[in-house]
């Protein structure tokens, strides 16, 4: 089925918006605030703790940024008054990173800043290598004003170790994850065995220096690996967390939770989830496959 897969995948963008977005539902909390937060209360109740991403990265206006930073600030004074336990993840081509970085940075420090005044928390998402060495630097400003600021890195990518390296002195809060951009050989490993060594060196590495880590991953190998090296080292629960995207590998995420791990689901939501949702399903084929489903349902 991999290369149906693979087949439905290139097709995705000559799909019907509606037939998409049957599959989207699965992984989009919805297109609202109150869609968001519905879900997120939910997986509070068992047990799961969220962090919300209003979609619609990559905008080429600042209207469009300052728009978003105002939307993201509503958003976590609405989490604060109706009690949510979730955090923001935000893209900072979303808050004009290829339009202006000086007023991406501001934007981004006001998002952190009414954060703070919440007791809550903001995590820079990564976006394809042509963003990461200005989030890092972004990154890095914020972390020297603001405590409640974290920032991903991805272990496909040749740079990550030195990234690491450069930052551990500042004690960051990271989220690891694989990675998931199309990028070149020549800055990122396509070897899934190379990428997962990677991940768990610098996991171990991150976790033996004290630092916390939001452990992002679905698979299940490195899963255990982790949870060994977390029994190892006697960690406790505050100093980590898994993290999962909303719809993927739910009873893995119930396993990890049974076992006593702190997880976090990665909500989307907003009226730009088509976009989302046909980026996300061309990165993973496997997912691209319920679309087929989808179609083979639909015409029964």
């Amino acid at each position: 089925m991999r290369a149906v897969d693979r087949a439905v995948a290139g097709f995705l963008p000559y799909l019907p918006k509606a037939l998409v977005g049957r599959v989207a539902n699965r992984y989009i909390a919805g297109e609202t605030v109150e869609d968001a937060i519905r879900v997120a209360r939910d997986l509070n109740s068992k047990g799961f703790r969220a962090t919300m991403d209003i979609l619609g990265e990559d905008i080429h206006r600042l209207d469009q940024a300052h728009s978003a930073a105002e939307n993201y600030r509503a958003l976590l004074g609405e989490l604060h008054r109706q009690k949510i336990d979730s955090n923001v993840s935000v893209k900072l081509t979303q808050l004009g990173l290829k339009v202006d970085k000086k007023e991406c940075l501001s934007l981004a420090d006001s998002v952190v800043a009414r954060a703070q005044e919440l007791g809550n928390f903001v995590r820079l998402d990564m976006e394809d290598s042509s963003c990461t060495s200005d989030t890092l630097e972004i990154y890095s400003d914020l972390r020297r004003r603001h405590a409640n600021v974290g920032v991903v890195i991805q272990a496909y990518l040749h740079r990550t170790a030195d990234d690491v390296a450069r930052l551990i002195d500042s004690k960051p809060n990271f989220r690891l994850c694989k990675g998931v951009y199309v990028e070149p050989e020549s800055i990122a490993w396509h070897d899934m065995r190379q990428i997962n060594r990677n991940y768990l060196e610098i996991l171990e590495r991150l976790l033996r220096a004290g630092i916390y880590v939001g452990i992002a991953t679905h698979d299940e190998h490195i899963v255990q690996t982790a949870q060994r090296l977390i029994a190892e080292l006697k960690l406790p629960p505050a100093a980590y967390e898994f993290q999962m995207l909303l719809g993927v590998t739910e009873p893995l995420r119930a396993r990890i939770r049974t076992a006593g791990h702190p997880l976090r689901v990665y909500i989307p939501f907003g009226r730009d989830w088509y976009a989302y949702s046909v980026r996300r399903l061309r990165e993973n084929p496997r997912l691209a496959g319920y679309v087929l489903k989808a179609m083979l349902i639909s015409s029964s």
